[in-house]
């Protein structure tokens, strides 16, 4: 019958290491923790990852927790620690026009699925961020919040976000119109100030709502041009 975790046996107060702790126990290791970056992006990739940590608490961990929770400086020190004692990791990068086909949440889901598969090790049990996945390959179970109280989940968040963060900065390099660098991707100000000036670029997601309403005033805008051009050639010619 399948280890489910209930809170006899897994105390959400039990610290960031307490899920890891009680599936070891149980026999259950290696266990993967499985996250993802650029959800709520309208612009650039979606960045899954898995990791599996030592069946120990690592001491060069002391500063894991979620991504989000840390400063850019921090998560590149804490990122560098991760890959340096980890058992195993694994990224997939799904681009925005796969997100465009299947819908973000089937990406993440198929995302999720090629992160797990392509680890080294295969885990004896999986932890994921929030949503049950199935499909793994392992027994898994989606625990709320697990990026901030699931070591291996903190430490796929880290990977994804430091990942993603990197190839939005060599975004940046090919668009700097839309200063990809400063806000990742996401709805910003600036950002939105960008696309409706610029319109979208191929690393936009066309389905996202935002994005589909640029791209329809750029190409009205377009149109009218044309029209505005075409009409002066005929009045001139005349």
């Amino acid at each position: 019958m399948p280890f489910a975790p209930t809170s006899p046996v897994i105390r959400r107060d039990c610290g960031l290491w307490g899920y890891e702790r009680a599936l070891w126990r149980r026999g259950l290791a290696p266990v993967a923790g499985v996250d993802e970056a650029g959800r709520g992006a309208c612009a650039g990739p979606l960045v899954v990852a898995a990791v599996i940590l030592p069946a120990s608490r690592s001491r060069r961990l002391d500063d894991l927790t979620d991504s989000k929770r840390m400063s850019a400086q921090l998560r590149e020190r804490v990122f560098d620690e991760i890959l340096s004692v980890a058992q195993a990791w694994a990224t997939v990068v799904i681009q925005p026009f796969e997100i465009d086909a299947w819908g973000v949440h089937v990406a993440n889901i198929a995302g999720m699925r090629r992160a797990v598969a392509r680890l080294t090790q295969r885990p004896g049990y999986v932890l994921t961020d929030g949503f049950a996945v199935p499909g793994l390959g392992a027994e898994s179970t989606a625990v709320l919040k697990g990026d901030q109280v699931v070591a291996c989940v903190a430490a796929a968040s880290v990977v994804a976000k430091v990942t993603r963060d990197r190839i939005m900065k060599d975004l940046h390099r090919r668009h700097p119109e839309y200063d990809f660098a400063q806000h990742k991707g996401y709805v910003t100000a600036g950002h939105a100030a960008a696309l409706a000036a610029y319109g979208p670029c191929e690393q936009h997601r066309m389905s996202y709502v935002n994005v589909a309403q640029a791209q329809r005033e750029r190409l009205s805008r377009l149109e009218d041009a044309v029209t505005r051009t075409g009409l002066r050639s005929a009045t001139e010619s005349a």
